[in-house]
């Protein structure tokens, strides 16, 4: 079965839930199972595993969680780390667990699954987890993509984010912005600093996407360029240049004009001085 067909068949699927033919199904002391170090989720909302944990102390895990034997003994979480912490909190001293036989690359991928198919990760950690997949595992933005039943262009644009600024991938870990956010701030790659700027500007103000998309706008639009000098004014600079010996600066406005001599040191000062008190 491959995981897109098992991504259309629901989790039972992909897990094997409590078919022997894909593992062992059996009660496992807590302290025996360790959380799984490639789990790609971070934040877990401590409301809602105390609301876990008062339905596992009701009605116990209903959903087995899905294990690995560790090289150093005990377990390792595979999936289900969520339901292993709830069921901590809720006192209880074993857990169901179905124990299959996985590598590291297979551990990662059905974490991964198992989160974005119960929608539980939010982008960052979506990106983390695939670009953990393609440098760890030498998998291709392809391979991730049917791994974990997505279209490859879905899987390169959430990978991007790991190019924004770290406090930029804090607001997005936290939630304070959205994806669609954090894309228009990909506009700005080349500005680190003003990412970081706007996405705290977004925090604070509430800005929308569109809004956002505006400020954005402005920062990208070029200067206007500065109106070419008329050609009597170049004219005469050129003269003054040439018979001064230095460089000359001639302005107009609508009833006055300048002229700027530049001189460099105190001897050609007092030079310009002669020469010009000489033409007098």
């Amino acid at each position: 079965m491959t995981t897109r067909q098992a991504l259309g068949k629901g989790l039972g699927a992909l897990i094997g839930s409590v078919d022997t033919a894909t593992g062992t199904l059996r009660d496992l002391p807590l302290a025996d199972i360790s959380p799984n170090p490639y789990q790609p989720r971070v934040v877990f909302d401590e409301a809602g595993l105390a609301e876990l944990a008062d339905s596992i102390a009701r009605q116990g895990v209903l959903q087995p969680v899905t294990v690995r034997q560790n090289p150093k003994g005990g377990y390792e979480l595979i999936s289900g780390e969520r339901r292993w912490r709830a069921s901590k909190l809720a006192g209880r001293d074993a857990i169901p667990a179905l124990i299959r036989d996985a590598d590291r690359a297979e551990s990662l991928e059905l974490a991964l699954v198992e989160n974005l198919q119960r929608k539980n990760l939010n982008p960052m950690e979506s990106a983390l987890a695939y670009q953990r997949l393609i440098t760890e595992f030498h998998l291709t933005q392809e391979q991730v993509a049917a791994r974990v039943g997505k279209e490859r262009s879905s899987v390169a644009n959430i990978v991007r984010l790991i190019n924004l600024p770290a406090p930029v991938q804090g607001h997005i870990h936290e939630e304070r912005i959205s994806l669609g956010h954090a894309k228009v701030l990909l506009a700005l790659a080349d500005r680190p600093d003003l990412q970081v700027n706007l996405a705290s500007r977004v925090v604070a103000d509430g800005l929308s996407v569109r809004q956002l998309e505006a400020v954005v706008a402005r920062q990208q639009t070029p200067p206007a360029p500065k109106p070419r000098k008329p050609a009597d004014l170049r004219d005469l600079e050129a003269r003054l240049k040439a018979r001064l010996g230095t460089a000359v600066a001639v302005s107009e406005g609508k009833r006055s004009g300048r002229i700027e001599i530049r001189y460099k040191g105190p001897e050609q000062r007092e030079r310009l001085i002669a020469r010009l008190l000489a033409e007098v």
